[in-house]
């Protein structure tokens, strides 16, 4: 848990220093900081979903096949 707690930071410190030298706005760089994790979020959760349909057909053509 440490670890991920550890690498949760590091994204964030990154994210902000990224938006910072792209902007020079602290407000900017924060709102980028705590926004793109939770577009991040909402778009793993529809990535899993088109994942778990495409192995989901990938499995039932390999059984049709045999």
């Amino acid at each position: 848990m440490a670890k991920t707690a550890t690498f949760g930071v590091l994204h964030l410190v990154t994210s902000f220093t990224v938006g910072y030298a792209l902007t020079g706005s602290v407000a900017i760089a924060g709102a980028i900081t705590f926004v793109e994790p939770v577009v991040n979020t909402v778009m793993h959760y529809f990535f899993d979903k088109y994942w778990t349909q495409r192995e989901t057909r990938r499995a039932s053509a390999s059984m049709a096949i045999t």
